[in-house]
């Protein structure tokens, strides 16, 4: 199963397309930017299968 969350990059607003593991429920990264490559803090927390929380937050630098 492969579940996939979009969102806005916090720092130049291309909007994103992550895939994320469904064999860990709980995950908290660091992950660059695919267009303007700055860090960006992702959390997210299945259950499931299913998304109930997901989060993209800037690193303040």
């Amino acid at each position: 199963m492969e579940l996939i969350q979009a969102f806005t990059c916090p720092y130049c607003m291309a909007e994103i397309s992550m895939m994320l593991d469904p064999s860990v429920p709980h995950q908290e990264y660091i992950e660059d930017c695919e267009v303007c490559c700055n860090p960006i803090e992702v959390a997210y927390t299945l259950e499931n299968g299913e998304i109930i929380s997901f989060s993209a937050s800037s690193i303040e630098q």
